[in-house]
């Protein structure tokens, strides 16, 4: 316990930014995601290309190198000061265009399970695309991606350690931390990963929570 209340500061600081790095990445991707699944499933084939694409790039490349990329290709590109360069937006950016590559992937998995035949009366009606999918098509989806969508915002909140190594001060830094201070790191990397439980059981509960209404619901 000495190492915990030693350092109340390091841990509230470390998992106070892992928490904004993972809510604002976490809103980020989902938006991008969605609007990502469209463009794959879209009847215009420009949008279907730049949606698989990007996909088949993103997923294929570790995030790390994504990272380094923000960190420290993207700053020579001199787009914006160098001064100005916040490496917690870099982060978030990172971890934003990652993930969304795998939200487009379960939101499509998803949009996949709609039955052919609603979507053909939709049509048959004068559903417009855009009709078609908020009306008709991501609603049902919605109920089928609860599962693997609460998986990727696991791995998601996991990712955000990475940051660490990009000199965001969050819960992945703890240990280097402890470690200057002459701490035990290894017990100080056991309260990180029960932290880390205990940020994953509420999503954990919210999964179940959804998936026992909507059964119902159905």
């Amino acid at each position: 316990m000495n190492v915990l209340l030693e350092n109340v500061d390091l841990f509230l600081n470390g998992f106070g930014n892992t928490i904004k790095l993972f809510l604002i990445s976490g809103v980020l991707c989902l938006i991008l995601g969605v609007i990502l699944a469209m463009m794959r499933v879209s009847p215009v084939p420009v949008f279907r290309a730049f949606g698989t694409v990007y996909v088949t790039v993103v997923r294929n490349t570790p995030l790390t190198l994504v990272f380094f990329f923000f960190a420290f290709a993207f700053p020579l590109l001199e787009i914006i000061d160098r001064n100005d360069y916040d490496f917690f937006i870099a982060a978030v950016i990172a971890l934003t265009l990652y993930t969304a590559a795998f939200v487009c992937e379960v939101v499509r998995s998803g949009i996949n399970t709609v039955a052919v035949g609603q979507i053909e009366a939709s049509r048959a009606l004068g559903l417009t695309f855009g009709q078609l999918l908020s009306s008709v098509v991501l609603p049902q989806a919605t109920r089928s991606v609860v599962p693997p969508m609460v998986s990727t915002m696991v791995a998601l909140l996991k990712n955000t350690t990475i940051a660490a190594g990009f000199s965001v001060a969050e819960a992945g830094a703890i240990r280097d931390s402890l470690s200057e201070d002459g701490y035990n790191v290894m017990t100080g990397l056991l309260w990180v990963a029960f932290f880390f439980v205990v940020l994953v059981v509420p999503l954990t509960l919210l999964q179940r929570s959804l998936e026992k209404r909507w059964s119902v619901a159905r």
